[in-house]
Formats: structure tokens, sequence, C-alpha cells
């Protein structure tokens, strides 16, 4: 599971504007990330431009999912991920940032401003926070402590109906044992009054 690309654009009547962006193309080689990153930009600023105003969606393109969320007030973000990264965490990522970049800049500079006239940091860190989405989200991490006991329950379930199946089987053998034991104590009980002293 990987996040590759952050962006926060400003969607215009025919054109979305990138505000600012974070990438993490580490997994590329390094000959291939400055064509990567620039494929990522135009990939999310034509996801906005066709998107409609409050909406969220998610588009496939090769094995990367955009995940874009374009408010009523024409500012959109788009995170593009692997096709293993939960949508959920996604977008709950998308609004947090959104929300967040319209409390930090102010929506007059929206339309006409760059990634080198916003001035917004937090994009890196957000990107690499949500790069593990169990630690990110807390519902994640909720559902995985779940999911890990509910493996130890059944694996204790498991060693239990084991030993039981073994205890049942000690039941049966001590049963065998006992009847075992009857039948020789009446043999030994017919031969010895045979051979009674007088």
């Amino acid at each position: 599971m990987k996040l590759f690309s952050l962006s926060v654009l400003h969607k215009a009547t025919n054109k979305a504007n990138l505000l600012k962006a974070a990438y993490d193309l580490s997994s590329f080689s390094f000959f291939q990330r400055a064509s990567v990153q620039e494929f990522m930009t135009f990939t999310s600023a034509l996801i906005v431009e066709r998107s409609s105003h409050g909406s969220r969606s998610s588009v496939k393109e090769q094995e990367y999912l955009c995940h874009v969320y374009v408010r009523n007030d024409s500012l959109s973000a788009v995170v593009i991920a692997d096709s293993e990264y939960p949508q959920r965490v996604c977008f709950s990522l998308l609004e947090k940032v959104l929300d967040e970049f319209s409390k930090q800049v102010d929506s007059i500079d929206w339309p006409s401003g760059s990634p080198d006239t916003i001035h917004y940091t937090a994009l890196d860190s957000y990107l690499a926070k949500y790069q593990n989405p169990r630690e990110a989200d807390a519902l994640s991490k909720v559902q995985a402590e779940l999911d890990e006991t509910k493996i130890i329950l059944h694996n204790t379930m498991e060693s239990l109906l084991e030993r039981g199946e073994k205890l049942d089987d000690l039941v049966q053998k001590s049963d065998q044992l006992g009847n075992t034991s009857k039948a020789f104590y009446k043999t030994a009980r017919k031969q010895n009054s045979c051979c009674e002293v007088m």
C-alpha cells in the first residue's frame, strides 16, 4: 500500500489550477521521477476538470487509483495511490487536507495561486503520515487490532478443541482401563477361589 501524490487544486470553469502538491516517487528510478511527477500532475488536473462540484470519485489509471474530492467552493484535492490502498482512508485524508488548506490559505488566492506563491507546507507531512493507513486512520487501526484479536481467539479456540479432543481420548482410555481392570479383578478372584486353603 502506497501513496504517490497528494495535490490541492482550484477548479475554474474550464481549467484546474494546481495550488500545491507533494510527491513520494522513491519507488521509481531516478531517471523516471521527473516524467512520473509530470504525469501525476497532469492526471490530477484532468480528473479535477472532469469532475463536478461537490463530488467524490475514484478513477483507475493503469495500476493506480486516483481519488478526487471537489468541494462546492471549487477547492479540490487528488491523491494517487496504488490499488491496494483503502479508499475510505484516501477520502478522509482529502477532506482533512482541504479543511486545513481552506483555513490557512485565503480563498482570494485560490484562482490565481501557484505552488510557488501558496504558503502551505503540510502536504509532505500528510503524505508521509498516511503511507501506513493503519497508523494514520483510527478506524483502520481499530480494524487491524480486531483482526489480530480474532486470529488469536481463533487459534486459542483451536488449541482448546485439540485439548478437549485429547481429554476425550484420555477419558475413553480410562474407561477402557477401568473395564479391563474390572475384568482382571474378576478373573483373579475366580482363579483364587479354586485354590482356597482350608
